[in-house]
């Protein structure tokens, strides 16, 4: 052999090394900085948790055909930096497994006021289905008044064991309580959550709902959803409602009741209760009733 190509085999020998070096040391790199990111994450998390991050603001559901009231959904805020959406914190939180708790202090902090509702009207709170299939579901419901809440379980969250998630639901259901499909519409998993959890409410999810009165597919799309839902007996809420002209699409459709910001902004309890946030509706600026310029009315 020429011992020039010795030094050539030799050399590219030098170079396969020198690139598995670097590859090692960049996977090293990559779990390393992998792990700080993780690590900060579930710090951020339980500070929320710690030092009692989470505030609560509650948005109206309206019936569409006169403005009443008929339930409000609470929605979790997060006063800390970086500010960022829910859905992000929440799916932060999932990442560390922390979502549980994150999910559960945020219920917790939602059932402190249900006696501030106006008569009539309902609570609607929103968990994952891992959470609702958790041992400390149960006892958190165990003393709150069923018939005044409505559980959203997200469309988008997947559903390992649907039979698991029935059987957890059975007591909740017993006492009145009420399942929602939300965000219904907005992927290929809500016919099925809908036919295998037979909820009370399919909620249309806000893609659905927006531009429904100029948009043919999005309005054919809706109708063969709520029609679905009417016939296995479930009520119809359409979410993020910007227009009028939405309302009037919607309430042709059949659709009873709806939200969005078109007919009141999410906002905290006033000391008066939500009696109080309602009536501070401006019919002469958005949010404004789903009727005109009237108000959007407390629940009888």
């Amino acid at each position: 052999m020429d011992p020039k190509d010795t030094d050539d085999l030799g050399y590219r020998q030098a170079l396969l090394y020198a690139e598995e070096l670097r590859e090692l040391y960049g996977k090293e790199q990559a779990q390393a900085a992998a792990l700080r990111a993780e690590k900060e994450q579930a710090e951020r998390i339980r500070k929320v948790l710690e030092r009692g991050l989470i505030k609560m603001v509650f948005q109206p559901i309206a019936d569409l055909a006169d403005g009443r009231v008929t339930g409000v959904e609470a929605l979790a805020r997060f006063a800390v930096e970086p500010s960022r959406t829910p859905d992000v914190w929440f799916e932060e939180a999932e990442a560390v497994h922390l979502r549980e708790e994150l999910e559960l202090a945020a219920v917790r902090l939602a059932l402190e006021h249900p006696k501030l509702l106006p008569a009539g009207t309902y609570l609607s709170i929103n968990l994952s289905p891992a959470t609702v299939t958790s041992a400390r579901f149960a006892e958190l419901l165990s003393d709150v008044p069923a018939e005044s809440v409505v559980l959203e379980v997200t469309e988008h969250a997947r559903v390992e064991d649907y039979g698991a998630l029935g059987d957890a639901l059975k007591d909740f259901r017993a006492r009145g309580g009420r399942l929602a499909v939300d965000d219904a519409g907005a992927g290929f998993a809500s016919l099925k959550h809908i036919l295998r959890l037979a909820p009370e409410v399919v909620k249309l999810d806000r893609e659905v709902a927006q531009g429904i009165d100029i948009d043919r597919p999005r309005r054919a799309l809706a109708a063969a959803l709520i029609s679905f839902a009417f016939d296995i007996g479930a009520d119809v809420v359409a979410e993020g409602i910007e227009t009028q002209a939405e309302v009037d699409a919607l309430r042709d459709l059949g659709v009873p009741y709806g939200q969005g910001y078109y007919l009141a902004r999410p906002g905290p309890i006033p000391p008066e209760g939500f009696d109080a946030l309602l009536a501070d509706t401006d019919p002469t600026d958005e949010p404004r009733s789903a009727v005109g310029s009237s108000h959007v009315q407390p629940g009888a």
